[in-house]
């Protein structure tokens, strides 16, 4: 019985059985594990391990050049011919493709040749037994929780016809846990991400689901309003990872989005935000290091198959207020007259006058709420980037700094750029995720914000 290619044996077949004018191979090795709680006991855990391949081949030369791409989850060595002469023939029926530029050159890197990274169960070894002893606390206080953790690496090959060969290992830790009361009425939710699960404190965690669910022993029901509202760093990830997702700069000079400029033209130049506040991506940042070059497996407004390569260093969207620059492709930025930035893999949130934490900010407050995280977060208008959402897991009423009691939970209408000039506190930053988003993008820095008059649009009866 044959041994299986490796990644790197893939992306030279491919590479040798091209007849285009050009060519790139991604191969992109999952390894993952994790484990599953509910009601206070251990439910499932799993190992996973998949491979996808995706080839890239352009036909043609300059503004010319067309693409085809076709990406499959297994293939074998038979497999890689028809593979690979379905991506031309792609190519060939698309036409002349609006971004297309030269294939950047490059050399091998030194750890081409590495195996994949791999992670198993034994990831989770450190942090087990402090799970089990927080099952214990939660039988013995009335306490139930419920879970996931997860370990995942991935490690992506690429390689090109013009010389390029790059591997790059992105591990991956994300944990969440409700908790809920006895009767289950009420529940509160903490999360966490970081590159190794060895690094989760679940005491601290837990110690906080407890802090929160001692607050809904009183409950109250409020109305809608405008409320003075602490919005921890979790909800602020939401919110600002979906202004980034909507920093397209082709949308932008279209017309499309809250950075396009009246008229005609983007934003970028422009004050957008009346606080000093700087929204940054950077791969080398630590704690959220991501992939330092571009890696596109399709071409969309935001990324171009034809830019796989090109090197990503810090980029500040906003810089002190002012949109300093959008998510742009080689051919977009040819559009705009702007500098060519890539979408990175990480973002952070500064505040030039931040400093305290969360509880900081609540002793702030006479009387307004704290929520736990935002959830089912959909767009209502794309020229003010209007969001619409629940809140969940928590909601608290605070009275002259004090959390009081659980209240009700609500639906919410709010702008993230409108928030950004809106907001009067913020804490300092630190790592985070997204409740709803951190699945697809956990690599975050954000502070928490107390927002004066966020617009707590109905009362929700989602529990």
């Amino acid at each position: 019985m044959s041994q299986p290619m490796t990644p790197q044996e893939i992306v030279e077949r491919c590479l040798e059985l091209s007849k285009s004018d050009g060519m790139i191979v991604l191969v992109d090795e999952n390894s993952s594990a994790n484990l599953r709680w509910a009601n206070n006991a251990l439910t499932t855990n799993g190992v996973m391990h998949a491979r996808q391949v995706t080839v890239i081949a352009t036909v043609g030369a300059g503004t010319g050049a067309a693409s085809g791409v076709v990406a499959r989850s297994a293939v074998t060595p038979d497999d890689l011919e028809p593979f690979v002469r379905s991506a031309e023939q792609a190519a060939q029926d698309n036409g002349a493709a609006e971004d297309a530029q030269p294939l950047l050159d490059g050399e091998a890197a030194t750890d081409w040749y590495d195996e994949p990274g791999r992670t198993s169960a034994t990831a989770f070894q450190s942090i087990a037994p402090a799970l089990g002893e927080a099952f214990i606390r939660g039988r013995n206080e009335q306490r139930v929780l419920y879970g996931y953790v997860e370990h995942d690496v991935r490690t992506t090959y690429v390689g090109t016809s013009t010389g390029w060969r790059y591997r790059h290992e992105q591990p991956t830790g994300n944990i969440g846990i409700t908790g809920k009361t006895a009767d289950l009425a009420s529940s509160a939710w903490v999360g966490q991400a970081v590159r190794d699960v060895a690094d989760l404190d679940i005491n601290v965690l837990d110690a906080e689901l407890t802090r929160r669910l001692a607050w809904s022993q009183r409950a109250v029901e409020l109305p809608a309003g405008h409320y003075d509202t602490v919005l921890p760093p979790s909800a602020v990830s939401d919110l600002m990872v979906y202004a980034y997702w909507n920093m397209s700069a082709r949308d932008a000079h279209d017309g499309r989005t809250v950075y396009s400029k009246p008229g005609a033209g983007t934003r970028v130049g422009e004050k957008i935000a009346d606080r000093p506040v700087t929204l940054w991506s950077d791969p080398a940042v630590p704690g959220l290091t991501s992939t330092p070059f571009a890696l596109a497996r399709a071409s969309s407004a935001a990324q171009s198959v034809f830019d796989n390569g090109l090197q990503l260093q810090r980029t500040e969207w906003i810089s002190e207020g002012t949109l300093s620059a959008l998510i742009q492709t080689r051919h977009s930025a040819d559009l705009t007259g702007l500098p060519v930035t890539p979408a990175i893999e990480n973002l952070g949130l500064d505040v030039g006058d931040a400093g305290g934490d969360i509880d900081d900010l609540v002793s702030g407050v006479e009387r307004g709420l704290l929520l736990t995280c935002l959830w089912y977060i959909r767009e209502v208008d794309p020229q003010t980037l209007l969001l619409t959402g629940l809140t969940r897991d928590g909601v608290y009423l605070v009275e002259n700094g004090e959390v009081t009691g659980a209240v009700n939970n609500f639906r919410f209408n709010e702008s993230p750029i409108s928030l950004l000039s809106r907001f009067s506190h913020a804490s300092e930053t630190v790592h985070t995720v997204g409740r709803e988003f951190g699945d697809y993008f956990p690599r975050t820095a954000m502070p928490a914000l107390r927002v004066p008059d966020f617009n707590m649009s109905s009362v929700s009866q989602a529990s």
